[in-house]
């Protein structure tokens, strides 16, 4: 990585001395061997395998005294050193998780979660309070207002009013419950960290240390950048793939985005389209199997199925986004007549591959084992030592030295920190709402709230999951709203894994979407654009996104749920959808051309292009209750006379361009 990636990546953190960074980088490394032993039961590092509770109080004695080193308290506290209140909570934390896990096997015999002894509650008590905190400093104060309100909530849940009220109960109960308990700190989220999260998040740092990113961009580049609107096309391609291992939108940017949005503004496309593309392109990465970031290893959990099934769910929506993408960069490069890079300023494909053929393979090794072998819990395991050996025998720019692997420890042991942060706060709310029993209610709540309309449902979910991506990041939105709306929206017959795919991906939406759009904003740093004139660019590129959910989980046979015929036609009908919404997006159609161009009627007849896509995109019947073949002809009426007029108005005008000629 750059001087600037890495300054952009690591701004959160401290910039500490090797007298402070030494216990964090052991700490890191004894999380990685911790999961290692726990995954493979090789009884090494501690002579036996560990209790559940033992194992994951142990990645927190490790990794929230980390979290209170180098996550400062504010945005305005020092960067340089550990002030005392810090390093006395880092103490705290050690000692408090020490005690938890001496009492591990004694607090599951004598359900301490429920009836804890007067020590042990103290220490409960001073275990909610460092983990609120610890979570307020990697996920912001927006995450920390919902974890410390909706935490507390069990003690005057029945003071409430009637559609959120639930059982209460006393302070030292809650307090064991959040701390003893296998539904709180200790629940599904940390769960899937210490069990799937953490081989996939090595693996990750691992290929991006060994130059992965830029054998991606290069790659991209060979194939890609000679072609009209080139290095548009090699954002989509480069990003896509990054943002597949590296599970961070505003990380994928800064990576990709150095590289892509100057050759974008090199070929003529404006800087906001450039930072635009490359928002949308580094959103969707993470949408992307086969590593689509943590959500969706928590999904897997929340559903109990094999990570490997949502990977595959998610091929198909992740295609078509990334088409809707690529369609719009052509059509936007053809009505500009933008053309691609000259040969001679491209890199040569088969020189990037002899010298970066091991990223591929590690991949291939990575989704055989997913896939095939259905290891998921392995499987980064295997590919991680694979790619290091390699690189350090094939590679020549990219062989690791000691400072590459002090700066790869360092990677992992900030990710760590940042993410065991966010999902232990998360757990206190899952451990509010299951003592309390509110889930259960809120489910005929929000039914009822919605009249039964299962599209109102939807649109409620949709927008609540979207104002939630705001303001926390999307590991948290999805998992506070997996437990309160997937339930409703199940209940009234809708796929669980569409509803859970449908939530993952509103909560996504606020990277591109103004007013926060973190995406579009780190890119518009990049290419010096205007920050929210970028973001409604992004808006307008992605805004195949807003669709696509609805698409699949009102026709599940698009996260292959469904036979090989339904998922063809349902597939073939989005597609056509996408082609001919993206065509009214940007104005151009291919094989029609521009649509009506400098006519008063431009702008009328791009919006009935966009208004039709939509009954042609989605399915008959079920539950929207119209045939497929009525919501076609809809679509056609919209489209049909459109297209027609764009093709009279294009050659009349190709007419008078020979004519004058």
């Amino acid at each position: 990585m750059t001087h600037q990636q890495t300054e952009a990546a690591d701004s959160r953190f401290r910039a500490l001395p090797d007298r402070w960074m030494w216990p964090v980088r052991l700490a890191a490394v004894a999380v990685a061997l911790l999961a290692i032993n726990q995954a493979f039961n090789f009884h090494f590092f501690i002579g036996y395998t560990l209790l559940a509770n033992r194992y994951l109080y142990s990645i927190l004695l490790f990794i929230i005294p980390v979290i209170y080193i180098l996550i400062p308290a504010t945005a305005r506290a020092t960067k340089t050193h550990v002030p005392w209140y810090d390093v006395v909570g880092a103490v705290l934390s050690f000692l408090v998780l020490a005690y938890l896990i001496a009492n591990s096997l004694r607090m599951i015999e004598n359900g301490w979660e429920l009836a804890a002894p007067p020590q042990a509650v103290y220490v409960a008590i001073l275990f909610w309070v460092l983990i609120f905190e610890a979570s307020r400093r990697a996920g912001g104060n927006a995450l920390a207002v919902v974890v410390g309100v909706i935490s507390l909530y069990p003690l005057y849940a029945d003071v409430m009013p009637g559609p959120i009220a639930g059982f209460s109960s006393p302070l030292d109960v809650v307090a064991g419950y959040h701390a003893m308990s296998n539904e709180s700190a200790m629940g599904i989220p940390l769960r899937a960290f210490g069990n799937l999260v953490v081989g996939f998040i090595i693996f990750g740092v691992a290929l991006q240390h060994t130059g992965a990113g830029r054998f991606f961009i290069n790659l991209a580049f060979a194939l890609l950048g000679h072609v009209r609107g080139g290095p548009g096309k090699v954002a989509i391609l480069s990003s896509g793939l990054m943002g597949s291992m590296s599970g961070s939108v505003v990380t994928n940017v800064m990576t990709t985005g150095v590289m892509t949005i100057p050759a974008m503004r090199k070929v003529g496309l404006s800087a906001k389209f450039s930072a635009g593309v490359e928002a949308c392109a580094s959103t969707g990465g993470v949408l992307m199997p086969p590593v689509m970031g943590t959500t969706a290893f928590i999904m897997a959990n929340f559903l109990g199925v094999p990570y490997a099934n949502i990977a595959i769910a998610a091929a198909i929506p992740s295609m078509l986004y990334f088409l809707g993408l690529f369609i719009q960069i052509d059509a936007r490069a053809a009505r500009e007549e933008i053309r691609g890079l000259d040969h001679s300023d491209l890199p040569s494909l088969r020189q990037t591959i002899s010298e970066g053929w091991y990223y591929i393979f590690a991949f291939g090794l990575l989704i055989f084992m997913l896939i095939v072998l259905k290891r998921e819990a392995l499987a980064p395991y295997y590919a991680t030592p694979v790619l290091i050996i390699i690189n350090q025998i094939a590679a020549k720019k990219d062989r690791w030295g000691w400072r590459d692997l002090v700066a790869f420890v360092d990677t992992m042991a900030k990710l760590f920190a940042e993410l065991v942060g966010v999902l232990a706060g998360i757990g206190l709310i899952i451990g509010a709402l299951s003592m309390t029993g509110l889930v259960g209610t809120l489910v005929n709540d929000l039914i009822s709230l919605a009249g039964g309309s299962v599209l109102m449902l939807l649109i409620m979910g949709a927008a609540t999951s979207f104002v939630l991506g705001i303001g926390m990041t999307v590991t948290a939105a999805y998992i506070f709203l997996a437990i309160l709306l997937a339930p409703a929206l199940t209940s009234v017959g809708l796929d669980p894994m569409a509803v859970h795919m449908f939530i993952l991906y509103w909560g996504m939406l606020s990277f591109i979407t103004p007013p926060v759009a973190l995406g579009a904003f780190a890119a518009a740093t990049i290419a010096k654009a205007d920050p929210m004139k970028t973001g409604f660019e992004a808006m307008r590129l992605g805004s195949i996104i807003y669709f696509i959910p609805f698409f699949f989980v009102f026709d599940p046979a698009l996260i292959l749920n469904g036979t090989a015929w339904d998922t063809l036609t349902a597939f073939g009908f989005v597609v056509l959808a996408i082609f001919v919404g993206t065509g009214g997006l940007q104005g151009y159609v291919v094989g029609i051309g521009n649509i009506l161009k400098g006519h008063v009627l431009e702008l009328p007849a791009r919006i009935l292009l966009v208004a039709g896509c939509i009954p042609i995109g989605m399915p008959g019947g079920g539950i929207l209750g119209i045939n497929k073949f009525s919501m076609l002809a809809a679509g056609a009426v919209l489209i049909l006379p459109v297209l027609l007029a764009a093709a009279i108005h294009n050659r009349g005008v190709n007419k008078k361009s020979v004519h004058l000629a």
